[in-house]
């Protein structure tokens, strides 16, 4: 049996000043494998992604990533180098001028080469099918092309682990055909939290449901 490549066990937490959002919540995600994650709106579906990453700290419970336990801020910086999350707003996501400078901008924070940054940007630039956006300013882009984007900068870094926040959240249906088609053919694990159930009918076999700060197999 495939060990787990993350793991949530007994998670609690509760925004400063607010009530509980989580109050035990455990699941696991193996090496490739796609989990849609689902819920009323407040939740905590995003919350839930915010901690897998270190965005928010557990009042108590475990985040295992890759057979370790992670804790502390450096814990969580060796897992973000695996781990991806693409926000529900791509603005929050992208900061740099160009699209090009956006995707490097990962890779260079790693230490990689210059020469291998380069060739990694223009492989993601391909795969997505973006290249002519390359030298765009990001604000200027469609809200599709940012998503797009968003996504590179992720796969920039190689992840293993793509955590997605409502993916097709504002977009045409054109656009969310597109990223439906890239996200089929990418070959990392997924927790995608959405609403969008048609997406989860063509991506997930799995789903959980999150409810109560609990979450249950669907």
């Amino acid at each position: 049996m495939t060990a787990p490549l993350l793991t949530f066990r007994d998670l609690h937490y509760a925004h400063p000043g607010g009530a509980d959002v989580l109050r035990g919540a455990s699941m696991s995600l193996a090496p490739g494998e796609r989990v849609g994650l689902t819920g009323a709106n407040g939740s905590g579906k995003s919350t839930l992604l915010h901690l897998a990453v270190g965005l928010y700290k557990p009042a108590s419970g475990e985040i295992m990533y890759d057979g370790r336990e992670r804790r502390t801020e450096r814990d969580f910086e060796d897992m973000r180098r695996g781990v991806g999350l693409l926000f529900q707003n791509s603005d929050d996501q992208l900061f740099c001028t160009t699209v090009e400078e956006d995707l490097a901008f990962g890779p260079f924070n790693l230490g990689w080469p210059r020469d291998r940054v380069a060739a990694r940007v223009e492989q993601v630039l391909g795969q997505l099918a973006i290249a002519p956006l390359a030298r765009r300013v990001t604000y200027r882009l469609s809200e599709g092309e940012k998503r797009l984007v968003a996504l590179g900068t992720l796969l920039t870094m190689e992840p293993r682990v793509l955590l997605l926040d409502e993916p097709t959240n504002g977009l045409d249906d054109a656009a969310r055909a597109r990223l439906l088609d890239i996200l089929h053919e990418l070959p990392v694990a997924m927790l995608i939290a959405t609403h969008d159930t048609a997406l989860l009918d063509a991506l997930a076999a799995t789903r959980v449901h999150l409810a109560n700060g609990v979450l249950a197999a669907r």
